[in-house]
């Protein structure tokens, strides 16, 4: 054992024999080392950690239950059996799910003492020999012998998304500021920075960025290290979680030209992931009479809307996948690991869902991503005020991808486009009580009154793709009014 381990474990005992009684999270003996008892505790004080929000459970021996004075002990793990196999062992196979239990043995004022480290209950209740337990004072009862108290437990599983486990522990509190640009918090909430270390941690575990272990020392959770992480390289496996960019030449992806992966934390690297890529993005050229103008092809409020989107709405537990967004000639697409929550049909007007509430709250807060929701219908709003085409979604079973084209113009969009387009603004304008006309979808896609045939030919696709509908059939020809097919 390091001497790192050694000291964990030290300030953890010292820790627990300052409070007055025992708690359902941990457990003193002296000698008894019956492997049936310890199975029951391992079920017991797992599920209990769990139901008290606790990473842990601890069986220690050489500690009185009493005066919680050091006293020793003679039980020694790695030399029980249970016939001829070792106690660890057997334990192991006989507890559901299987928990990556630890026996540690160390010494304090001379004496043997023995910590048996338990993970708590994740996504059911730990059993020993199929068996439930719960601890009920200092006894070990079966937890179906208390209903109120299991399904308080089952309710504990669907309270501990992955942002909120624990993404590197047993740090102090200087490494906590190592690891984490705490100044950028209070510089992007607008709050003075406080004046000691102590303050500023606390505030850190105040937002659950990092939270207080069993032993004093601290842990980094995993929506601190997505968010303030100053290098996520640090957090083994958070590391594909960094927003890559890529620039291609051409329109496949055969000649990458440039890449850049952004280690940190996304609330510390969202906007210089946006001016890189409005960097990268190519700027197309207008002559007007004798004037050249060169404007970006994208607004930067749709590259905006994309990149807060594949970081609030991945599916963060998806390992090898990384948000990316990629730039060519004339497109970007941006993807994300996990599937669309939402009908890809009703992605405008659906209410708010995500997969990340925790970050996601926290970055509305800072005004990286709006309390509405996905940002399609801002996306909709700055590609209507440059005429191009709506985007364009695709997901599959693990995989969210977000497209938008450039054409240099209306002549040379593609069929799908324009019934999309002319879908999605429709959409857009029925939820936001704006009746849809010949002449609102002329203006969507900058269609001149001389030309209306043109989007008469468009709403006429539409409507036969099944995507849009007459509000009244029955209406003249010069009051039709257009409402999606779902409404």
């Amino acid at each position: 054992m390091t001497t790192t381990e050694q000291n964990f474990y030290v300030g953890l005992i010292n820790r627990l024999r300052k409070l007055l009684s025992e708690a359902g999270w941990y457990e003193y003996k002296m000698n008894n080392d019956k492997p049936e008892l310890i199975g029951q505790y391992i079920s017991s004080l797992s599920n209990s950690a769990a139901l008290e929000g606790k990473e842990n459970g601890y069986l220690i021996w050489g500690i009185s239950d009493d005066t919680h004075e050091i006293c020793g002990t003679q039980f020694s793990p790695a030399k029980a059996k249970i016939g001829n196999e070792e106690l660890e062992n057997w334990l192991v196979t006989q507890i559901k799910p299987r928990l990556n239990i630890k026996f540690v043995e160390l010494e304090m004022e001379g004496k043997k003492i023995v910590v048996l480290e338990i993970p708590c209950a994740t996504e059911k209740p730990t059993s020993f020999k199929d068996a439930e337990y719960i601890r009920i004072g200092t006894y070990n009862k079966m937890l179906k012998d208390f209903p109120e108290k299991e399904r308080t437990l089952w309710r504990c599983f669907d309270k501990n998304p992955f942002e909120l486990a624990l993404a590197r522990e047993n740090i102090t509190e200087a490494q906590v500021t190592e690891y984490l640009d705490c100044p950028a918090y209070f510089t992007l909430m607008k709050l003075p920075l406080p004046s000691s270390r102590k303050g500023i941690v606390e505030k850190m575990a105040n937002e659950n960025f990092i939270s207080e272990m069993d032993n004093g020392n601290y842990a980094v959770t995993n929506m601190g290290a997505l968010l303030f992480a100053k290098d996520l390289n640090q957090f083994q496996h958070l590391k594909r979680k960094a927003v890559r960019v890529i620039k291609y030449n051409g329109a496949g992806r055969t000649n990458a030209i440039r890449e850049e992966v952004f280690a940190q934390g996304y609330a510390t690297a969202f906007e210089n992931i946006c001016r890189y890529i409005m960097s990268l993005i190519p700027q197309n050229e207008e002559i007007t009479g004798t004037y050249r103008r060169e404007h970006v092809m994208f607004p930067e409020k749709a590259v905006r809307e994309m990149v807060g989107n594949v970081i609030i709405h991945q599916d963060l537990t998806v390992r090898g996948q990384d948000p990316m967004l990629e730039i060519f000639d004339t497109r970007i697409e941006a993807s994300n690991p996990g599937s669309l929550l939402v009908d890809m049909d009703r992605i405008i007007d659906t209410a708010p869902h995500s997969r990340n509430e925790a970050m996601a709250s926290f970055l509305r807060i800072i005004h990286i991503c709006e309390e509405r929701g996905s940002g399609f219908d801002r996306m909709e709003e700055s590609l209507r005020d440059l005429k191009m085409p709506s985007p364009k979604v695709e997901s599959g079973d693990d995989f969210v991808r977000t497209k938008l084209t450039w054409y240099p113009s209306l002549n040379c969009w593609k069929k799908e486009d324009k019934i999309r387009t002319c879908y999605l603004a429709t959409c857009y304008n029925y939820v936001n009580g704006i009746e849809v006309s010949n002449a609102v979808l002329r203006d969507r896609f900058g269609i001149e009154e001389k030309n209306k045939a043109m989007v008469s030919r468009i709403i006429k696709d539409t409507i036969e793709a099944g995507m849009i509908k007459l509000e009244d059939d029955n209406a003249a020809t010069k009051l039709r009014r257009y409402v999606p097919y779902w409404a």
